[in-house]
């Protein structure tokens, strides 16, 4: 390779790299973002705020109300649903108005990260950024952001009803979508980062591990969703025992007996704290089985540290609001950390299996 060549192999490379890395960044902005969302989204929950705008206005619901008659005008559309004539009778303006706040917040949030996403999106595209295979990649984000704000608004919907309760189901299709769409974005960013997944793969025995615990932490994040929807964490709050049951009579009353399992406050709760023991016993039990493997060095080894670190934090997160009664700032802690532990279980599914294809940058193919 003459000189020449080989600096204009290394300015086509650098230049791939740059693009790459600013893709990178965007990217991980927007998994900032979801994970801000998810922080409001819990405190709405908790504030129990979330069916006080009970219009969807994808354009206008952008605009706050400004002065006092259109606050008044929002509460006496407020009024005419369930939530306020069976649980909320009575209610000040003023009172309307901070249960407002955080349901504007975090639907205009969701605006200002379809934004975020999209422009940098049109931009990376119209300039030839793009391998085709990371369009594909990229697009399929754009859908799942507009499926997830579409599921915000159908989760809400199902409390605008005779039952003033959103749909528990409802409400963990939406959570799912957004740590879905986190993990996916995230898992776009490592691929972007040639180090990242360079190697050999761990031993057949650790990641037999790592995807049972990854099974594993996917169910407990559902029922952790169910528990939020049903509002079980306000109930039973002594641990390790429920109230000194190891399972309340309660917890049974529901026919057929399955039904329990999703649909009983109770049971749910049970199901939560069983499946959260299994998870941080399994994960310690691994994290000790593996850490002399000596298929797991570097980066792999980091990785299987830092998700027995986080499973620690978010356990006994979790065990703390329990027994402090959910407070809200603890309880959307308790979201994001199972969020952000994900992640972690993802970047650790990533390493550990090798090296794989990433995505090369259109424009550094030009240059080459």
């Amino acid at each position: 390779m003459t000189a020449g060549n080989f600096t204009a192999s290394a300015l086509s490379s650098t230049a791939m790299d740059n693009g790459q890395q600013s893709i990178r960044r965007w990217l991980m902005a927007v998994m900032a973002m979801i994970l801000l969302m998810v922080a409001v989204g819990g405190i709405t929950r908790l504030t129990e705020s979330g069916l006080s705008m009970v219009t969807w206005e994808p354009i206008l619901g952008a605009i706050p109300p400004r002065n006092e008659a259109e606050w008044v005008f929002r509460f006496e559309q407020y009024k005419q649903f369930p939530e306020y004539q069976q649980l909320r009778r009575g209610m000040t303006l003023h009172e309307f108005k901070v249960i407002y706040f955080w349901e504007y917040l975090h639907r205009l949030l969701g605006r200002l990260l379809g934004l975020v996403y999209a422009v940098p999106l049109a931009y990376f595209w119209l300039c030839g950024r793009l391998s085709a295979r990371l369009k594909r990649w990229l697009f399929a984000g754009l859908v799942l952001g507009g499926a997830q704000g579409f599921m915000g608004w159908y989760m809400v919907k199902s409390g605008l009803s005779e039952n003033p309760y959103v749909s528990h189901y409802r409400l963990a299709a939406h959570l799912g979508l957004a740590f879905f769409l986190f993990v996916y974005l995230q898992w776009i960013v490592m691929k972007l980062n040639p180090a990242s997944g360079i190697g050999e793969p761990a031993s057949p025995a650790a990641r037999r591990w790592a995807y049972g615990l990854s099974a594993l932490l996917v169910v407990q994040i559902l029922w952790g969703a169910f528990v939020a929807g049903l509002n079980a964490g306000f109930m039973y709050n002594t641990f390790p025992t429920m109230q000194g049951h190891w399972l309340p009579p309660s917890g049974g009353v529901l026919a057929p007996w399955w039904r329990n399992l999703v649909d009983n406050p109770v049971t749910v709760q049970w199901m939560h704290r069983v499946f959260g023991t299994l998870l941080i016993v399994a994960t310690l039990t691994a994290w000790w089985r593996l850490r002399g493997d000596p298929t797991i060095e570097g980066i792999k080894r980091t990785a299987l540290h830092r998700v027995a670190i986080l499973m620690v934090c978010q356990f006994w997160l979790g065990v703390f609001t329990l027994v402090l009664m959910v407070p809200v700032a603890w309880g959307a802690a308790h979201q994001v950390l199972a969020c952000v532990l994900l992640g972690g279980m993802v970047h650790l599914l990533f390493t550990w299996g090798g090296a794989r294809e990433g995505f090369e940058s259109e424009g550094g193919r030009r240059h080459a």
